[in-house]
């Protein structure tokens, strides 16, 4: 396996078979001090302005334009079209921010900021990007996106609505129904998709008060209740060819590439809920008394919270890895001659697969930190007079929407697989090598370094990874199956890549907080063994489940073999050390890290 030193920006999915240099890797503890006065900034309106008011649907268009006000709405627009432009770690932190705030808010804000003002940015004309941009920096304009119908969801490009040239050539006649759209209630810009001739599936622009244009009434949700989210009618609505966004037919590349940056956004926003809702947590079990004794002084108590901090410590680490990648690759671009949103757009697209790996787990984690949250709670989390009930409601869509975690997962798989048959991504050569691992004697040899055992975990998941994936593309080639139709394998691949980037990340940041001369690591450390132990579980799991559903015979006892072979972490005792970060956190009454 490879080490990257000379060149510092990885491609995307090329963390299967290459190292990162620890020194070149970004963590949340490299943020420069304008960073962290951003980060101050937010965190004073979050606290101030969104936990009030961020839940009552009245008022998203007061809080987004004070968001505005702000600098927020525009951080990521360049000058020219009224936005500041700012770093992709210093957009990262902010919505970090708001995520510590009320889902219903954030939905409205990455609505708008995202899926809103992105297909703009990256794919408008320069007539388009003047009218519209600078608009929806300063608040003055918000933004929604249509692209989900009531028979199109996931499978986006079955879309029915239709636009039809009219006879005079000049306008297209809009004809259909989308639904679940957020912010639609207050939008004065609307992303819509439609066919063109039935098959060319194209982008509009479609302003508010254009006549055809309907709104059906608020939907009544499960949680996110103070965002907008309406269906939306086409009703002979005419618009003029010169707000046709992008190329005709080409409207896939807008609704696909856009949802990238969404993705990366929405877990780390979910990020900034699992640090309140830990705070939130910490907090009642210090302070909630039963048989004399406060609850976080019982083991199960500080188990949960404990637990809730590695998932979210190893999150972090992942997300502030991506914004580096991205960082480098917009500086890179940037660097050749490309435009700003056109080196936006190539970094998001280069990582879609991280981007995918970030929403999935961010998500998830979130679900399992409020869901332990409530718990802690007791019959008071289940009340709705309580804040854990809202939050325990609100983290649920983050699972669907932005594409659902299922299709994020085949989505991620295939993206890699895809590269690796153009050439893009080099797996077949290291997939080989592990082959012939198999039928040798196991290396007892431990990395040099501080972290030796876990180096060599990371490596092992790695080679289980593509002893799996290699396996199954070897059967699909064989003409055994088609891999396309055997979801739960590419599930179960998937879950091993997360662990197995997650694991890195870790990994990664230990190691730059020891060459930085941080000394006071023992939490740190005590996280990483935590996650690993835990995720070489997962990966054996997944591993054989997916192994016994295409082999067979003495090729599938090799295999079985080789999972057990790259399964050597020895036992931490992680009671101890579960204990030894449940013990600070409720030292510090709250999110320890």
């Amino acid at each position: 396996m490879s080490t990257k030193t000379e060149e510092k920006v990885l491609k995307g999915g090329e963390f299967i078979i290459l190292e990162t240099d620890f020194k070149s890797n970004f963590i949340p503890e490299d943020l420069n001090e304008d960073q962290k006065m951003i980060r101050s900034m937010v965190r004073d309106f979050v606290e101030s302005e969104i936990r009030h008011r961020g839940h009552k649907l009245e008022e998203q268009v007061s809080l987004l334009e004070q968001a505005a006000s702000l600098g927020l709405l525009g951080a990521h627009i360049p000058e020219e079209f009224g936005g500041m432009a700012l770093d992709t770690h210093s957009n990262t932190l902010i919505s970090e921010e708001l995520g510590r705030g009320d889902a219903s808010f954030n939905t409205s804000i990455a609505a708008h900021t995202g899926i809103g003002m992105l297909p703009i940015l990256y794919f408008g004309t320069e007539e388009q990007k003047h009218k519209y941009l600078p608009g929806l920096s300063n608040g003055t304009l918000k933004a929604c996106y249509c692209l989900t119908e009531p028979g199109s969801g996931s499978d986006a490009l079955s879309a029915k609505t239709k636009a039809d040239l009219d006879i005079d050539g000049e306008h297209y006649i809009l004809n259909g129904q989308k639904m679940w759209i957020s912010n639609a209630g207050f939008a004065d810009v609307f992303i819509v998709f439609a066919q063109i001739d039935g098959n060319k599936f194209t982008g509009f622009i479609v302003d508010k008060g254009t006549d055809g244009l309907v709104l059906g009434a608020e939907e009544h949700k499960l949680g996110i209740k103070g965002s907008s989210t309406r269906q939306v009618f086409f009703e002979n609505l005419k618009i003029h060819k010169t707000q046709i966004l992008g190329q005709i037919g080409k409207g896939h590349l807008i609704a696909f590439n856009v949802l990238n940056i969404g993705r990366y956004k929405l877990g780390t926003m979910a990020m900034g809920g699992c640090k309140r809702s830990i705070d939130e947590m910490v907090k009642y079990a210090n302070t909630r008394i039963q048989f004399d004794h406060p609850i976080s002084s019982y083991g199960a108590i500080q188990y949960k919270i404990a637990e809730s901090i590695v998932r979210v410590v190893v999150l972090e680490s992942t997300v502030y890895r991506v914004s580096d990648l991205m960082e480098d690759k917009k500086s890179q671009e940037t660097a050749m001659g490309t435009g700003y949103a056109a080196a936006m757009l190539k970094a998001a697209e280069e990582y879609a697969v991280e981007c995918a790996i970030i929403k999935i787990n961010g998500s998830e984690v979130l679900d399992y930190v409020v869901d332990e949250m409530l718990q802690c709670f007791g019959g008071y989390g289940f009340s709705e007079e309580y804040l854990p009930a809202r939050i325990y409601r609100d983290a649920r869509i983050n699972r669907i929407y932005e594409g659902t975690n299922e299709i994020n997962r085949m989505l991620a798989i295939n993206m890699i697989l895809k590269r690796a048959l153009k050439g893009e991504l080099d797996l077949v050569g290291p997939a080989w090598a592990v082959q012939k691992e198999l039928t040798g004697m196991p290396s007892m040899e431990i990395p040099d370094g501080p972290y030796g055992l876990e180096l060599r975990s990371i490596r092992e998941f790695k080679k289980t990874l593509l002893m799996v994936a290699g396996a199954a593309v070897k059967y699909q080639m064989d003409g055994k199956h088609d891999l396309k139709d055997q979801q739960e394998i590419l599930m179960n691949i998937a879950d091993i890549a997360i662990d197995a980037y997650n694991t890195e990340s870790i990994y990664l940041r230990l190691m730059k907080l020891r060459d930085k001369g941080e000394t006071n690591l023992e939490l740190f450390e005590a996280a990483m063994r935590i996650f690993i132990w835990d995720a070489q579980t997962r990966i054996i799991k997944n591993a054989q489940d997916a192994l016994a559903s295409f082999a067979e015979g003495d090729e599938l006892r090799i295999m079985l073999l080789g999972v057990k072979r790259f399964s050597r972490y020895d036992a931490p005792n992680v009671k101890n050390l579960r204990r030894m970060i449940a013990l600070k956190a409720i030292e510090v009454n709250g999110y320890c890290f």
